[in-house]
């Protein structure tokens, strides 16, 4: 709020900010899209789906909100340049764009590697550099939120490049709030825990990977898109002015507790 009076009807409001959304075609991307519009930004859907970017920024301008699109893969360099000089002013960028490839560490090969580093790493980071020195030129501030893992803060099998990428947005997160705070820019990550979106449907399919779950985590529901969207669209507005180089998780408290059969003794 820099120290200004507080108006606590707005402070939650991105009027008068434009966001660009990096993955915003489906699932968690696309909820990130809708929160950021609802809340007031001029938003920017920015995927490889051309076609479902268009109907989706067509839904939000028929709610009111404004929303456009824009052609964007992250594993291309010439396509992030073209996103990022396209759109010069914008105030908020949210990086949810990734892939993943559960198998075991020794049976990666080469191209499944170079591929989720480039996708999940190398492209963001792309983004980011351009983005973030447009903000820095502009002045006025900013706010930039990466999607991360789970793997941002722990360790599951089958994961281990997925988790190199999503680890090292967490570096990228801390490392950047520290040096882009002079420009008033706040960096911050979330961790979604186990979230239903099309990637990951069939495995959770199996009774047994629900049971482990309800016996893993204190709330024993699989998230949804939905919730990591309200947490980014916070850390996107004046009311998170004062958070920065967090990693946030929004895992029904997985990675904080644990849970056990016993019980005291009535």
């Amino acid at each position: 709020m820099n120290g200004a009076p507080v108006n606590y009807a707005t402070m939650f409001r991105l009027d008068g900010k434009k966001a660009l959304v990096a993955g915003a075609s489906r699932g968690i991307g696309l909820a990130v899209a809708q929160a950021v519009a609802a809340q007031g930004a001029r938003t920017v859907l920015a995927a490889r789906s051309a076609d479902k970017l268009a109907q989706h920024a067509e839904a939000l301008v028929d709610q009111g909100l404004a929303a456009e699109t824009q052609a964007l893969d992250v594993s291309d360099a010439d396509s992030i340049d073209a996103c990022a000089e396209a759109h010069g002013d914008v105030d908020i960028l949210i990086n949810v764009a990734g892939t993943n490839i559960r198998k075991r560490f020794e049976d990666y090969t080469e191209a499944e590697y170079e591929h989720l580093m480039q996708t999940n790493l190398h492209g963001i980071v792309r983004l980011t550099q351009k983005v973030g020195r447009r903000m820095i030129e502009r002045g006025q501030g900013g706010k930039i939120v990466h999607i991360g893992s789970l793997m941002s803060l722990l360790g599951l099998p089958y994961l281990s490049v997925y988790a190199m990428t999503k680890s090292a947005l967490a570096g990228l997160t801390r490392t950047l709030a520290a040096e882009w705070a002079a420009y008033d820019i706040q960096v911050n990550c979330v961790a979604p825990g186990f979230i239903l979106t099309d990637l990951n449907r069939e495995m959770w399919r199996p009774e047994k990977m629900k049971a482990w779950l309800s016996g893993a985590q204190p709330n024993p529901r699989l998230g949804t898109p939905e919730d990591i969207a309200g947490l980014t669209a916070f850390l996107a507005s004046p009311a998170a002015d004062y958070i920065t180089g967090q990693v946030i998780a929004s895992d029904g408290g997985y990675t904080t507790t644990a849970k056990w059969p016993h019980a005291p003794a009535e």
